[in-house]
């Protein structure tokens, strides 16, 4: 009888390895799982072993157990992980392959341990009889209310694989709006960083090198040019109380989290954000997107609409927009329509609103919602390049503005310098 070796998971998440004799791979996985092991990698002697085989004498050396990962309650992956999982399980289901066969076999070829070790115990639970969704409540941050309800919805309807891929779509276009959205934002924050770097550099190390060559060449301070006694004593302040600034950073960064961290905080700041100049459209746009893509994507799916309301609420990302939802949810709870508390909202424009008139009226807001998502995000998109190519120039002209001043200051004395050993060398002659 061949012999297999294999690494698998205990009950405990500890990973095991070993050998064991069976006729074929799916008996050895059989055996391995009858003695209450996860099989992770099995190989038969020979045949492509090499590597389990050095794993296992690695584990074999730890005495009997390697470090492994075991995710619990608070486990928590990237947004990316969870898409990948997400569409390679939605592809495999719809490919005919059973719920419990697809997590097994995602669960050997997962790279990422809390991952890996996540999918093991949902493919454990739903062997014991439990319902796929109810296995993934055990994971609340790495699978929120809407994954959860939605994979609910699409196993009470049969429709598992499409909710599946729905679920997939909706990931990966939040994550491509998302990046959207950073990229207009880290651009000037970056730009900003660099511009005051190099502020701090030019004040603190090269201005105080420049005072002592105009004091040596000119010796009266009063013969500087008043841009240049002005930077100096810039200068001088900075390089004076320094750590007193560095301080008083700290204390603003730290007290405006402790400010966010408040409701009325929170809100402030997301008031102020769709406010903004030149960011502010861009914030609003993708606040409606994030509203009518999860929303169309719930309701879709088989959602209760009171249901897949309070889950966009929760995951709205702007307490303005949350605000205008729980208004929306108290009006349809009431039998009444979406549109009046949407207008009553300074977030939605009124396209949106007659757009989403039209799907209550013909029964198809679903699929308006989802429409709305659509435009909304190519609207992101070219506000994103727009903004980048408005906030290009206006920066290079700042940080030029700001460098050519100092550079300034620090040439004028030089030129006066320079006057003064003309007149000598021409008094001499």
């Amino acid at each position: 009888m061949p012999k297999f070796h294999y690494i698998a998971l205990d009950q405990n998440g500890q990973e095991v390895a070993g050998e064991l004799d069976a006729s074929n791979e799916a008996e050895a996985i059989n055996l391995l799982r009858q003695s209450q092991l996860y099989p992770t990698q099995v190989a038969q002697e020979g045949k492509g072993d090499a590597a389990v085989k050095k794993k296992a004498k690695t584990t074999a050396a730890k005495g009997g157990k390697g470090k492994t990962v075991k995710a619990g309650a608070n486990a928590k992956v990237k947004a990316k992980a969870l898409m990948v999982f997400t569409r390679q399980l939605a592809t495999l289901i719809d490919s005919g392959l059973p719920l419990l066969r697809g997590l097994t076999v995602l669960s050997r070829q997962e790279p990422n341990p809390i991952m890996k070790s996540t999918i093991a115990t949902l493919a454990d639970n739903v062997q014991t009889g439990s319902t796929f969704s109810e296995t993934l409540t055990q994971f609340p941050r790495i699978f929120n209310k809407l994954y959860v309800n939605m994979v609910k919805a699409g196993e009470l309807g049969g429709v598992l694989e499409i909710v599946l891929n729905r679920l997939a779509e909706y990931q990966e276009k939040a994550q491509k709006l998302k990046n959207k959205v950073l990229a207009a934002m880290i651009y000037p924050i970056v730009v900003m960083v660099i511009a005051v770097l190099i502020l701090v550099f030019l004040m603190l190390v090269i201005v105080p090198k420049f005072e002592k060559i105009f004091e040596e060449m000119l010796g009266d301070k009063n013969k500087l040019p008043t841009l240049t006694k002005y930077v100096i004593g810039f200068s001088r302040w900075m390089g004076d109380n320094f750590i007193f600034l560095g301080i008083g950073v700290a204390v603003i960064v730290i007290g405006w989290r402790l400010f966010a961290a408040t409701a009325g905080g929170r809100r402030a700041i997301d008031g102020w954000m769709l406010k903004m100049p030149l960011f502010g459209d861009v914030q609003r746009k993708t606040a409606i997107s994030r509203f009518t893509r999860t929303l169309g994507t719930l309701v879709t799916s088989g959602v209760p609409i009171l249901q897949a309301l309070n889950i966009t609420r929760e995951t709205a990302g702007n307490a303005i927009v949350s605000e205008s939802i729980v208004k929306v949810h108290d009006a349809v709870k009431e039998g009444e329509s979406m549109v009046a508390p949407l207008e009553a909202s300074p977030v939605f424009p009124p396209m949106v609103i007659s757009m989403v008139d039209v799907g209550e009226e013909t029964g198809q807001l679903p699929e308006m919602l989802l429409k709305i998502a659509d435009v909304y995000e190519d609207e992101v998109d070219n506000s994103v390049t727009a903004l980048t190519s408005m906030l290009e120039p206006i920066m290079i002209v700042v940080l030029a503005l700001v460098v050519g001043t100092i550079v300034l200051a620090l040439f004028l004395p030089l030129i006066e310098v320079i006057k003064q050993l003309s007149t000598g060398a021409g008094g001499g002659g």
